[in-house]
C-alpha cells in the first residue's frame, strides 16, 4: 500500500497520509497547501496508545501524533478509532499551527479474500483433523470483519489492523458439539494469538513473536 494511515480535520480543512516512502500533508492554510516529507520511524510515547512522528523538509517542520482514542468528525459526525493532531510551521516561522482531527489505518487490501487452512502450529492439516472440511476465513478488509468455518462451527469476528500488526478479536462461533479429536479449539486459539502476518505465493501466514501459527491458501 502507498499509504497505511489517513487522517483529516476541519476548520480549516486538512489531511495527512502516512506511507512507507513519504508523508503527505494537504491543507487550506496559506503556505502549507501541499507538503511532502520523507518517511520516518515512529517515536513511541510512554502511553502505548500514542505514536509520534517528527518530520521536516526544506521548507517546513511538523510533529504528528496518533492516539488510539474514539474520535468524531466535527462536520460529518463519523466515528474513527484514532485521534490525530498535527503541529506544523514553515521553517521561517517561530510558532506552530496546531490542528486536530480523526484518522484510520488503511487495512491491507490483499487480506480481502477467502483463505483455507493448510498448516496449524507448524503441521500440515487434513480434513480428518476436523469435522467435514478444512477451516476457512473470509476477510472483509474494508469493514475490518471476517466470517468463516472453524472446522466444526461457523465463526465470525473483527480484525484490528495497524501497520505491521493484525489481530483477530471478538471471535464468536455457533455451539455445535464437535467430534472427539476435532482441532477447532486449537485453530481458534491460534487465530486469537495472531499479531503479525505475511502474504506471498497465494499464502497468508499468521504469526506472533513466539511462532508461526497458521498458514492459509487463497481460494477463488
Amino acid at each position: 500500500m502507498k499509504y497505511y494511515f489517513t487522517g483529516t480535520g476541519n476548520e480549516p480543512f486538512w489531511g495527512i497520509k502516512l506511507g512507507n516512502e513519504h508523508i503527505e500533508f494537504t491543507s487550506l492554510i496559506s503556505g502549507k497547501e501541499k507538503l511532502t516529507f520523507p518517511a520516518t520511524e515512529v517515536i513511541r510515547a510512554m502511553d502505548a496508545n500514542i505514536k509520534m512522528y517528527k518530520v521536516s523538509n526544506e521548507t517546513s517542520t511538523a510533529t504528528i501524533m496518533i492516539q488510539q482514542l474514539e474520535c468524531q468528525n466535527s462536520m460529518s459526525g463519523a466515528i474513527s478509532p484514532y485521534k490525530v493532531s498535527v503541529e506544523i510551521k514553515n521553517n521561517s516561522e517561530l510558532i506552530f499551527t496546531k490542528l486536530n482531527g480523526c484518522g484510520n489505518y488503511n487495512t491491507d487490501y490483499r487480506l480481502h479474500d477467502i483463505w483455507v487452512l493448510e498448516e496449524l502450529n507448524g503441521f500440515k492439516v487434513f480434513i480428518t483433523d476436523f469435522q467435514k472440511e478444512l477451516p476457512r476465513i473470509e476477510i472483509n478488509s474494508s469493514e475490518n470483519k471476517f466470517v468463516g468455518f472453524g472446522g466444526c462451527n461457523a465463526i465470525s469476528g473483527s480484525i484490528f489492523y495497524e501497520k505491521d500488526l493484525l489481530r483477530f478479536s471478538k471471535v464468536v462461533s455457533t455451539m455445535m458439539a464437535c467430534a472427539p479429536g476435532n482441532k477447532e479449539d486449537q485453530f481458534i486459539k491460534a487465530l486469537q494469538s495472531t499479531t503479525t502476518y505475511s502474504i506471498g505465493d497465494n499464502r497468508l501466514t499468521l504469526s506472533n513473536p513466539s511462532a508461526k501459527l497458521l498458514v492459509f491458501r487463497k481460494v477463488d
